[in-house]
């Protein structure tokens, strides 16, 4: 079975079906991109910190000085009505929020169990607060604590709790659901620290380890390696977010339900990631745990404590990694950079205003090489909203430098994607056939209104239908049935493709060699639709 992402405190759920009263539950949205504030509470860490050898045969010294500053959260919910703690389906029906994975045969535990809102936990319809816990880390002496936002989110009290047995009420000093990461602040002195690192200078291989507390064993100590740097598009489910960061550190240093917010440590004892999800066909440890940076959630701390929120500079362009085919579209020495897929916003995307279009492939900002999409959204993410971003870009072939004013991200949770009217109901005759097109292997149809309407298309006025893919064709694994292929962009100059004979000619342009094609996509299960696009190369 293919293991699939889940939350560090959903996964609770599996383990509260086997050992019965384990109350831990949440869930995880990501995304973004932050910038750098000049004050940071890791400044106000000090003291020395031990220093492990080459050999990681002990981790006593380092377990020894981070444990002190993990704490325990707890996170409490008071009741609410059953309705509040029920999703409903598209068709109006409600369902309850199981793990992903769950046997058929722990199901039934959760027939009178509902998970609350965002916090998660447990509660009988008619009784009973709800708790959430979870783990975190100190990182001042006066009492800032870092932990992931889906261990408080929706709380309405948050006790802290140190390993001295010490217990204090915290207060909520800001949370971004975007990257997951919360600032809690508890009255004390001289409490113990962890100092933050620096996660950019880290290796796949090093060794390091997990400090929280899984399954209600709390202050538990696990070691492991970092597997991997820069995971993305395989956590893409993880948010939906059109701003979100795919950047996380990968580990097998054992992290399970309870470890969400605990710090990943380095051999000098110093922080470079947040514990925030597992990889798991059952919900607990599986090899596979992933972290969020520290410098993103440095950045974000920096933030919340300074303004209450987050101000994230952005780019307003929709991007992706490089293909293969994008790279010898472009004349690239080696497949390497960022594509511009689509803006956001459209009218008013600050990379759209410097003179980027669609299909540029960006290959350095503000000097440096950029490779991949988190190279790029690390470099974002430390500047400021009206802070300029040098860019180079290159489009099919031609080098081009851009001077980009980043602008600021805005809040989206309430945004709610346009829809077509329908108001041009068009010619109400027969929808035209499908053709083949031999030279992409894919067979299309001419998009008029009534097809639209039949494959629920909103939003569009023209294009050509991918209705097939041809196995083993110049498409395969590029194009899907549904998308629209709306323009062809290389050859220059574009045309629009309202029809076969436009699309026909411009293929014939490319004489054997590539063909750029801006596409539309859905990208959701309710229709919504974003532009992508894809380039491919031509069979002889």
């Amino acid at each position: 079975m293919k293991p699939s992402i889940v939350y560090i405190r959903r996964a609770a759920f599996m383990a509260a079906a086997f050992i019965g009263g384990l109350v831990v539950a949440s869930r995880l949205d990501w995304t973004p991109l932050a910038h750098a504030q000049a004050r940071s509470v890791a400044n106000v860490v000090s003291g020395n910190t031990p220093v492990i050898g080459g050999a990681p045969a002990d981790f006593t010294a380092v377990a020894a000085r981070v444990t002190p500053a993990v704490v325990s959260i707890r996170a409490e919910h008071d009741a609410r009505p059953v309705a509040a703690r029920r999703q409903r389906s598209p068709q109006g029906k409600r369902q309850q929020q199981l793990p992903p994975g769950l046997p058929e045969e722990f199901q039934r535990f959760f027939d009178f169990q509902m998970p609350d809102g965002p916090g998660g936990g447990f509660s009988t319809p008619d009784q009973g607060p709800q708790v959430a816990t979870g783990s975190g880390f100190i990182v001042s002496p006066d009492g800032y604590v870092l932990t992931n936002n889906h261990v408080i989110e929706g709380a309405d009290r948050v006790t802290v709790g140190l390993p001295d047995r010490r217990e204090f009420k915290a207060k909520v000093i800001g949370r971004d659901p975007q990257t997951d990461v919360a600032v809690l602040k508890i009255d004390g002195k001289n409490l113990p620290t962890i100092p933050l690192g620096d996660d950019t200078q880290s290796k796949v291989g090093e060794w390091v380890i997990a400090v929280g507390n899984p399954l209600q064993l709390d202050f538990t100590v696990t070691a492991g390696i970092i597997s991997a740097k820069g995971r993305e598009n395989e956590l893409r489910s993880l948010n939906n977010d059109k701003y979100a960061i795919q950047d996380f550190i990968q580990t097998d240093a054992a992290i399970n339900p309870g470890n969400s917010g605990g710090p990943l440590v380095d051999t000098h004892g110093n922080v470079i990631g947040i514990n925030s999800a597992i990889s798991s066909p059952t919900g607990t440890y599986a090899g596979y745990g992933f972290a969020i940076p520290i410098t993103l959630a440095k950045t974000v701390m920096d933030d919340l404590i300074a303004h209450g929120h987050v101000r994230r500079a952005i780019l307003g362009a929709m991007i992706s990694d490089v293909t293969q085919e994008d790279a010898e579209v472009a004349k690239l020495g080696k497949i390497a950079g960022i594509k511009v897929q689509d803006f956001s916003p459209a009218d008013n995307s600050p990379a759209k205003r410097a003179g980027i279009e669609r299909g540029d492939i960006i290959i350095a900002a503000d000097g440096k090489p950029v490779d991949r999409v988190a190279d790029l959204q690390r470099l974002i993410r430390t500047k400021e909203p009206g802070d300029d971003l040098a860019l180079e870009t290159v489009r099919y072939g031609t080098h081009e430098h851009v001077t980009v004013k980043l602008g600021e991200a805005k809040d989206t949770s309430n945004a709610v994607a346009a829809a077509d009217d329908g108001s041009d109901s068009g010619d109400a005759g027969a929808a035209p056939a499908a053709v083949a097109s031999a030279a992409l292997g894919v067979t299309l149809q001419p998009l008029t209104a009534d097809v639209a309407s039949q494959q629920g298309i909103q939003g569009i006025s023209h294009g050509l239908l991918v209705t097939s893919v041809k196995r083993g064709g110049v498409a395969e694994g590029s194009l899907i049935p549904g998308d629209v292929i709306t323009n062809v962009i290389f050859p220059r100059p574009g045309v629009a493709t309202n029809s076969m004979a436009e699309l026909n000619g411009a293929l014939g342009k490319a004489k054997g060699g590539y063909v750029g094609l801006q596409v539309s996509r859905q990208s959701d299960d309710q229709g919504n639709r974003t532009t992508a696009v894809v380039n491919l190369k031509l069979a002889n």
